[in-house]
């Protein structure tokens, strides 16, 4: 039986991507311009998941949800979790 795996969630399009590379901006400045948008992205997962707005997040939640994603991957597996790695 076949079933649909979810689609994994895109921190960072291809669309976002090609405009940090023609950015004019260093490769480390490039690197921290994909993570700040992809780590945004998280961020309004985590809060959603949450159930508070994005501006009220606290560093306590945000340990708390990695806590728990972890928790899913060690327990469900890697495609059970919002981070697959």
């Amino acid at each position: 039986m076949n079933q649909a795996q979810p689609s994994p969630i895109a921190f960072l399009s291809p669309e976002e991507s090609a405009d940090v590379d023609k950015a004019l901006l260093s490769s480390s400045e490039k690197f921290l311009t994909r993570l700040t948008i992809s780590s945004f992205r998280l961020l309004q997962i985590i809060a959603q998941e949450t159930g508070v707005s994005l501006d009220q997040l606290t560093h306590t939640q945000i340990v708390a949800w990695f806590e728990k994603d972890g928790k899913i991957r060690r327990e469900q597996g890697i495609e059970a979790a919002v981070l697959k790695w």
